[in-house]
């Protein structure tokens, strides 16, 4: 059926009812897979029963959780990574995104491109690459210092609380934030600036006085869904925090559950505490959102960019140092640690080989993770365009009544750490009779890809069907087609660079996917994200720069396809 709104001054959007009874199966999906798993971790927490045995309830598993004696510990430690890479980062994010928005600063479309890039580079690669340069031992730089004779010892110790810090913030920290800045500062109305400027205030003093404040909603925003990203924090405190008994809480229920008689009432314990901890963030940033009129947001103004001065090239060279360490080094040191004969140690005779590459590529351990990594991220991709468009388009083109409900819980999964949503995807997988033949298939991992990318895939669709008018559809459905053949005729043919943007972003999250799969992969699905995890909790570093270059040509690859299609479909 076809809803036009009618009268007045002002027409409504073109609305296409999609059958009440289509739109209820898609939210009863999205809520079996998404809200029912969160329960069975609330529910599992009292259950003191080993898997398998007959249920039987009780607060053992609180009482071993608040017991551990690393409890205390791991909360102040994660309190303090929060806090310490949130700060740093969202004061260098709102200098760069202002640079490269607001200002006539050289290259910024570039630079722009390279935090685009880098936002998709595997944590566990830079992680890899930076142990390269700051091992307190054999790190280049230390090294450097000591042989300059500027120091008796290195100062620089990665497998620190800072090392940690530096790790979060260069990585998805920063690069995030850039990313959803800098078009908020773009679009953002400039007469007030003008205004500034024609009083004579700096520029300096108009970003200060001005821009910042005026973006301030967009901002606590950002810093909100920053502190939740924070919270899911895995694999940089598995490999640099562990070596010095450094546990924050996603590191703390992993090692209560993959220790030789796995804890699994504990571990959900701990996973209801940090779930609760998440809400009061997720109500905080869901009012922001809905109470937010973007009223900074207009094409009515037109201002020209602030000009930079004396300042110009200063801030290009920060810029580009930035650029640098966020992509240049990373990319550098991941492919020099594929070819040195001992990880890290640069001055031994002749230090480099093509031994790890060879070990690696003909090694049938790596085939077939190889194979499971492309039927991953294929599978998980290609669903992803279909379960997310759907999605989408229930919440915006449709009256189904129950729609805010659908996009809230579509959003869920942003706000719970990956341990925790790998956690119950798991207790998903053991409780639930008829899913329980499909543990250890590569079916669990791409639901879990799914579940873990809903939440961007289905807010950048929803961003292109905003920008869709519906004339094409209206028309469609008054010449009598059905609502599948003006879906499939008109709306994916229009939205199909957005589509294939969301398909690739989709696949090179599921390629180097490392936290919500921990829990799941087996030796029979196991995917190359996981099994760089495996050399490295074997120490074989060289061999796991090697699986960690192949991961990262994927992902940059993806990257740029994703950037080019997002462009062309109006996301940039």
């Amino acid at each position: 059926m076809t809803t036009v709104a009618g009268a007045g001054a002002r027409r409504r959007p073109f609305v296409l009812e999609l059958p009440a009874v289509a739109c209820t199966v898609v939210l009863l999906a999205v809520a079996f897979c998404v809200v029912y798993p969160l329960l069975l971790v609330v529910l599992e927490s009292f259950q003191v029963a080993p898997p398998g045995q007959p249920a039987k309830c009780g607060l053992d598993g609180w009482r071993a959780a608040f017991a551990e004696p690393l409890l205390r510990a791991a909360l102040i430690n994660t309190l303090k990574v929060t806090v310490t890479r949130q700060a740093l980062s969202l004061a260098l994010a709102i200098l760069v995104a202002w640079l490269i928005a607001r200002t006539d600063l050289p290259g910024r479309n570039w630079i722009e491109f390279a935090f685009w890039a880098a936002f998709f580079l595997p944590t566990l690669t830079v992680t890899l690459s930076w142990i390269l340069l700051l091992d307190p031992d054999y790190g280049l730089i230390n090294l450097a210092l000591v042989g300059l004779g500027l120091v008796g010892r290195g100062p620089f110790d990665i497998y620190s609380f800072w090392g940690i810090v530096w790790i979060h913030v260069i990585t998805g920290s920063l690069t995030v934030k850039v990313i959803l800045l800098t078009p908020a500062f773009r679009n953002m109305n400039a007469a007030f600036e003008e205004a500034s400027r024609v009083a004579g205030a700096s520029t300096a003093r108009t970003a200060l006085s001005i821009t910042v404040p005026v973006m301030a909603p967009v901002v606590l925003s950002v810093l909100l869904l920053g502190t939740m990203v924070s919270l899911q924090t895995f694999e940089v405190e598995q490999v640099l925090g562990v070596p010095f008994r450094f546990f924050v809480f996603s590191t703390m229920v992993y090692d209560l559950i993959v220790t030789r008689v796995p804890r699994y009432d504990a571990a959900t314990a701990l996973s209801v505490v940090v779930l609760a901890a998440m809400l009061p963030l997720i109500v905080t940033q869901q009012w922001l959102t809905r109470g937010r009129r973007y009223t900074t947001i207009t094409g009515q103004f037109q201002s020209r960019r602030q000009r930079l001065g004396r300042w110009r090239w200063p801030a290009f060279v920060l810029a580009l140092l930035l650029t640098l360490v966020v992509l240049g080094v990373p990319l550098v040191f991941a492919v020099l640690g594929t070819f040195m004969k001992l990880f890290g140690f640069f001055n031994i005779p002749d230090p480099w080989t093509l031994k790890n590459w060879k070990t690696v590529l003909t090694d049938d351990l790596f085939l077939r993770s190889l194979v499971n990594t492309v039927v991953l991220a294929t599978s998980t991709a290609v669903a992803a365009v279909l379960i997310h468009s759907l999605i989408a388009y229930i919440v915006v083109r449709t009256r189904y009544r129950a729609r805010q409900a659908l996009d809230v819980i579509s959003w869920l999964p942003f706000t719970v750490p990956g341990i925790i949503l790998g956690l119950a995807l798991l207790w998903l997988f053991l409780d639930v009779g008829f899913l329980r033949p499909m543990y250890g298939t590569m079916a669990v991992l791409v639901i879990a890809g799914l579940v873990s990318g809903m939440p961007l895939g289905v807010q950048i669709v929803k961003s292109g069907l905003m920008q869709l008018g519906g004339d094409l559809e209206e028309a469609s459905r008054v010449a009598g087609a059905s609502w599948w053949a003006t879906y499939r005729r008109i709306v994916l043919r229009l939205m199909a660079p957005t589509l294939v943007a969301v398909g690739m972003i989709t696949f090179v999250g599921a390629a180097r996917n490392i936290g919500n799969i921990a829990l799941l992969a087996t030796s029979a699905n196991r995917p190359l994200s996981i099994l760089q995890l495996d050399y490295i909790a074997q120490r074989k570093f060289e061999e796991a720069m090697v699986v960690a270059c192949i991961i990262m040509a994927i992902s940059l690859v993806g990257a740029l396809v994703a950037r080019v299609l997002g462009l062309r479909g109006g996301l940039g």
